[in-house]
């Protein structure tokens, strides 16, 4: 299956929360799309409760199908809790990273300047968005990139790097300190629905 690339403000009416991170989608139209949006009531079973959760955290992080369950079934053969694990090995990607230090608005703005070869990891050059990066390991710029439009206007309106992240707005840098704990992730995402979806 392909990566989606449909209209994002549609999926995130759809879900209820914005997947761009900026929140713009929920501002003017809080609501599903379409004619009956604003008046939908339909009550979800529990199958639909689970598959909507899976699809809110897929289309968060911008995965294909496969990418996201091979990641699940990877998190099932780490110690400590499936849902949880998931959603660090999640956080860890470089296209992630790079969005949570604020040196791109959205993942996919990250993943972009990742893909084209702007993003480096401790001196080297990566440009694989699913990249893993470890805790210890620093993200950087490349010389020539750091001064790119994108990512001036990035950091002009970022105003929050999560605390398992250290960032150097001069040196466009940032360090990948220590895996986040549950309380710094998504919180309007039960993983426990995704867990249950994926064991039935």
């Amino acid at each position: 299956m392909a990566r989606y690339t449909g209209p994002t403000w549609k999926k995130s009416r759809r879900y209820g929360i914005s997947l761009s991170g900026t929140g713009k989608e929920l501002e003017k139209r809080p609501y599903a799309p379409g004619q009956h949006g604003p008046n939908q009531r339909k009550k979800l079973s529990e199958f639909g409760l689970q598959l909507q959760e899976k699809q809110k955290l897929r289309f968060m992080y911008g995965l294909t199908e496969r990418q996201f369950r091979r990641l699940f079934e990877e998190a099932g053969n780490m110690k400590g809790i499936h849902g949880e694990n998931f959603m660090i090995l999640l956080e860890s990607r470089l296209d992630n990273i790079v969005y949570r230090l604020g040196l791109a608005r959205t993942r996919n703005q990250a993943r972009q300047l990742v893909t084209h070869g702007h993003v480096t990891v401790d001196g080297g050059r990566v440009d694989i968005p699913s990249y893993r990066v470890a805790p210890g390991q620093m993200i950087s710029l490349r010389e020539k990139s750091q001064k790119l439009n994108v990512v001036e206007e990035a950091i002009e309106v970022n105003n929050f790097v999560p605390e398992y992240l250290t960032f150097d707005e001069d040196k466009r840098e940032g360090t990948y300190t220590r895996f986040p704990e549950r309380s710094e992730l998504p919180s309007e995402i039960n993983e426990a629905l995704i867990v249950e979806f994926y064991s039935r």
